[in-house]
């Protein structure tokens, strides 16, 4: 509760201010103290939002909203996002235009809502200081770049005062505007990730599948896949190859997720083949055994063939080897930056920089 009331009050706060300071922007003829209300405005919409969804966002998963209401957040800021860049883009079509017609600007009157600026706006952050929630903290974040707008305003209004330089005004709107712009553009390009279901930034899943499978009982891992619903919390669904007790197994996983910011996980557990049927060499040096899906490696592979896997980190070029590819499980020979199949209807899967490549271990022969 400490949190939407914060929050509230920043948002009252902001937005009284956004329209006190848009008025008096044109009555003492200022770009720059206009410019910045608009960003104060898109600032309110924008904690506005946060707070009304800070109480829809904590309401239960139920029959229409499976996954519950997060992604709601991440709509409110997408509007205000286009908002912002919609409204910078004309405050710098104006600037610019007032760079070769200027006006008569009340300096007193900009020095006077420069420190009525930083002030509120500092009172804002104080407020959002210490927030419990990530949205509190991004609204903290907001106020404490206001404020050092405002420091910028009120050092160009001083300089303009003293200096009658008219053309600093639209100049510093131009500047606060591509400010703003900027920072916009890095939003807009976090909330399409989400909305594309991007890999959350700072999880890979090369690295964590290899996590995941030093733990006990942990055979391999495949299949898996990683997305943010807000994001703060990131989902992930998977496939484990258990080999002991499987509630053990899943509890160790999602523990280890939890560890790597993975607040729930959906997990399909399965076994390995156990057809260990004949004494071969084969058997004694594999630790599991899987299935083949698909007709990409015949001649030698078939669909439906089980074979031997030895567990390893790595495999030779020219070896045969299990991969997950961007969370797709393949069984290919390593080739030189690329998989490659035996079927010449199937072109090798090329691997770059961006691919996340992980090997499960090295095939050592067929399941007679």
């Amino acid at each position: 509760m400490k949190t939407q009331r914060n929050i509230l009050i920043a948002f009252i706060l902001n937005l009284l201010f956004s329209v006190f300071e848009f008025a008096g922007g044109l009555v003492i003829g200022s770009v720059a103290i206009m410019s910045d209300a608009i960003h104060d405005l898109g600032d309110a919409l924008s904690i506005g939002i946060a707070y009304i969804l800070e109480r829809r966002s904590r309401r239960p998963a139920d029959k229409t909203h499976t996954y519950g209401y997060l992604r709601y957040s991440v709509l409110g800021s997408l509007i205000t996002t286009v908002i912002l860049i919609c409204g910078s883009g004309a405050v710098i079509y104006h600037a610019v235009e007032r760079l070769f017609e200027p006006a008569v600007i009340d300096y007193n009157g900009m020095i006077v809502f420069a420190v009525i600026g930083t002030l509120v706006n500092l009172a804002a952050a104080l407020i959002t200081r210490k927030g419990d929630s990530l949205n509190q903290k991004a609204v903290n974040l907001h106020m404490l770049e206001d404020v050092l707008g405002w420091i910028v305003v009120l050092i160009g209004a001083l300089v303009m005062r003293f200096t009658d330089w008219v053309f600093l005004d639209p100049l510093m709107s131009v500047g606060v505007a591509v400010f703003i712009l900027v920072h916009a553009l890095k939003n807009l390009k976090e909330i399409l990730d989400l909305f594309l279901e991007k890999t959350p930034d700072g999880v890979t899943v090369e690295e964590l599948s290899h996590h995941l499978t030093e733990l006990a009982g942990v055979v391999s891992i495949h299949h898996i896949h990683i997305r943010s619903l807000d994001g703060n919390r990131h989902y992930a669904t998977l496939h484990a190859v258990i080999d002991g007790d499987p509630a053990a197994a899943k509890a160790a996983i999602r523990a280890e997720l939890a560890e790597h910011g993975i607040t729930h996980a959906t997990i399909e557990t399965e076994t390995p083949d156990e057809i260990w049927v004949k004494e071969v060499p084969e058997a004694e040096d594999a630790d599991y055994v899987i299935p083949i899906s698909g007709d990409s490696m015949e001649p030698t592979y078939h669909d439906g063939d089980k074979v031997f896997v030895e567990k390893c980190d790595a495999v030779d070029i020219g070896e045969v080897g299990i991969f997950v590819v961007n969370g797709d499980v393949y069984i290919k020979e390593l080739g030189n930056k690329c998989l490659i199949s035996y079927n010449e209807k199937y072109k090798p899967i090329r691997i770059g920089e961006n691919d996340s490549v992980y090997c499960c271990g090295r095939v050592i022969g067929i399941v007679e």
